[in-house]
């Protein structure tokens, strides 16, 4: 497109300083390609999972134990930095709780953005719906870009109702709500994204776990 005579055209991007003479019509062969290496590439893992799977925890230790940068980057934590006029679900959805949840993952996806512009890796926790792709895994993947790795962490019912028992506050539900929940994480079975099944796994071989999973991601990427 030109631009209309009168206003003086932009500078150059840098990026985009024409060829030297003599470079004209010769074709610039493609860099190689470079293979990234698990243990030091800046990677954001997004772990999906039901209350009571142990996602905070894993994602915590995980950022703890690694051999690179770390952040742990947590939906609810970021959530509850609303003091006067915090939405909480449990007291009934509504627009008010979905806005504030939206506004919430917005903060974190700018968050990891900027964790891996600067070299730093980063986890990020939250409890993705596989039946709501637009707000939930689709709206990570527009926050955080598509260097986004969702991993599915999800142990059985009777283990996710038994941590979540051991919760107080806002952060607690009800054995109701955990089992559909739980259920209706069981439609990423089939989805394609990596699932880990910590049901009889410690916290440690779960974060060993997602390591596998982070460097097989990594080597395909």
């Amino acid at each position: 497109m030109q631009y209309p005579v009168g206003p003086p055209l932009p500078p150059a991007h840098p990026r985009c300083r024409p060829f030297p003479a003599g470079e004209r019509g010769r074709r610039t062969p493609s860099p190689a390609p470079v293979a990234a290496d698990a243990s030091t590439a800046a990677v954001a893992v997004l772990l999906i999972g039901p209350a009571g799977a142990g996602k905070t925890t894993v994602a915590r230790h995980w950022a703890d134990t690694r051999r690179v940068p770390t952040a742990h980057i947590s939906l609810d934590d970021v959530r509850e930095w609303v003091r006067s006029g915090f939405a909480d679900p449990q007291s009934g959805w509504n627009d008010h709780s979905e806005a504030q949840y939206r506004l919430a993952r917005r903060t974190c996806g700018f968050a990891a953005r900027n964790f891996l512009a600067n070299g730093i890796s980063c986890i990020l926790d939250d409890a993705v719906f596989p039946d709501r792709p637009v707000v939930g895994l689709g709206g990570w993947k527009r926050h955080v870009g598509p260097g986004l790795l969702p991993v599915v962490l999800l142990p059985g019912l009777e283990v996710v109702l038994e941590r979540n028992a051991e919760r107080s506050g806002n952060r607690r539900l009800s054995d109701e709500e955990v089992a559909r929940i739980h259920g209706r994480m069981a439609g990423w079975y089939g989805s394609g994204l990596p699932i880990i099944d910590n049901t009889h796994q410690d916290v440690a071989t779960t974060a060993r776990l997602l390591d596998e999973v982070v460097a097989r991601a990594l080597t395909s990427w």
